[in-house]
């Protein structure tokens, strides 16, 4: 079957759209994505790439064709904006030329923004083929939570919008079950949505890390509590950074911080105007295979998000991959997230946004023999492969492609 992934975020970007994509090719289908130019979460375009540079790639098997888009930069909301309808303009003019070929499907990733839908609307109405869209994050809620909109007529504008684009889809794919009734308010049946968590690469696992590797010489040795991924605003540092200064008479207690984003600068800064400086260790980004040898070397992961409701109802992508790697969670978040870990026995989590609750719950494993913190690794792991195991979602996405695709005929 020939498929075409819309998505504005793609490899060389770390999402998990990359791997599903490569998964579509082991199954047999030939794959093309239609994207941007990679900038996100730097905000500039990555090294080697520009308006007129490596526009067309291969990934794993399939054809990368990109458009242009305006990076996103660091400089707020209007560049942001920017950002998100310059990937929909050229995206809609250019694709019916650029995407030539005949297609069986169309498969949205939709992030943020949800207009990334659009261009595959005016294509499906073209090539007349249906459209999977699956949902990493709901519009408008997603909005108001993080700040970006607070305007109560733009907001409803965007529920139209919403509510236009769901309609216009075959079929709805959701990364967590509490999406699903937020989708049903839009008017969409029930058999037209369907739940499909998010995976992870096959490198997710536990690992064994040499005594001379690399990795142990950016690690101090202590108690480690490892963050992994965006470093914005619905991750909520100031929660982190709070609990930290909690435990500052714990000086063997560290917090290590793998990855980057726009809020990065703040919470350096604001770490060293509370003199924890000696406790938090920022490495930055790395490629995401090397993630798994990071993750050996802590003691503890940890996943936060801001105290909205829509962020209850979110599954962070980072849950699944710390499961894999059967290492002990501590979760500063509240709904889906938060059930998942409790319910593997992977870890514990507390009421997001509340320092105290997350300093105790880090002394709370801090205190256990090293036994029971494997215990609960182990069950992570348990669950993961019950639940989330890789080949088993792609098994049950290609059910789904088929499925979908003989109704049509």
């Amino acid at each position: 079957m020939k498929i075409l992934v819309v998505t504005q975020y793609f490899w060389p970007e770390n999402f998990r759209i990359n791997d599903l994509t490569a998964g579509l090719v082991e199954k047999g289908h030939a794959v093309t994505v239609l994207t941007g130019i990679p900038n996100y979460p730097g905000g500039e375009f990555f090294p080697g790439y520009g308006m007129s540079k490596n526009m067309r790639q291969e990934y794993q098997g399939a054809k990368i064709i990109r458009v242009p888009l305006i990076p996103r930069g660091n400089s707020g909301k209007l560049r942001l904006v920017f950002n998100y309808f310059s990937f929909v303009f050229f995206a809609s003019i250019l694709a019916p030329f650029v995407c030539r070929e005949k297609y069986d499907l169309i498969f949205v990733c939709q992030l943020s923004p949800v207009t990334v839908v659009l261009p595959a609307i005016l294509l499906k109405k073209l090539k007349a083929v249906p459209i999977i869209l699956w949902v990493q994050d709901l519009w408008p809620e997603s909005l108001s939570a993080t700040g970006a909109v607070n305007s109560p007529f733009l907001l409803k504008l965007v529920e139209k919008l919403v509510h236009f684009i769901y309609h216009k889809c075959d079929l709805i794919l959701v990364q967590s079950k509490a999406f699903i009734p937020l989708i049903r308010k839009f008017g969409v049946k029930a058999n037209r949505i369907s739940y499909l968590p998010n995976n992870t690469e096959i490198f997710y696992r536990p690992v064994e890390v040499e005594k001379d590797a690399p990795e142990r010489k950016k690690i101090p040795q202590g108690f480690i509590v490892m963050f992994a991924g965006n470093i914005g605003a619905a991750q909520d540092f100031s929660t982190i950074i709070s609990a930290a200064e909690k435990l500052n008479n714990y000086p063997d207690i560290y917090w290590v911080i793998l990855g980057d984003g726009r809020r990065r600068q703040w919470a350096q800064d604001e770490v060293a105007a509370r003199n924890l400086e000696d406790q938090f260790i920022f490495l930055g980004r790395h490629p995401p295979e090397q993630m798994p040898r990071y993750f050996a070397l802590a003691d503890v992961l940890l996943v936060t998000l801001s105290n909205e409701e829509i962020f209850k109802l979110t599954v962070p992508a980072k849950v699944q991959s710390y499961l894999a790697c059967a290492k002990p969670i501590i979760a500063s978040l509240a709904g889906e997230g938060a059930r998942i870990i409790e319910e593997a026995g992977a870890g514990f989590s507390c009421r997001p946004e509340y320092p105290e609750s997350l300093a105790q719950l880090v002394l709370k494993v801090y205190s256990m023999l090293d036994s029971e913190r494997c215990g609960m690794g182990r069950k992570g792991r348990e669950y993961f492969e019950k639940n989330f195991e890789r080949y088993k979602l792609l098994d049950q996405l290609n059910e789904r492609i088929a499925r979908l695709k003989g109704a049509k005929k």
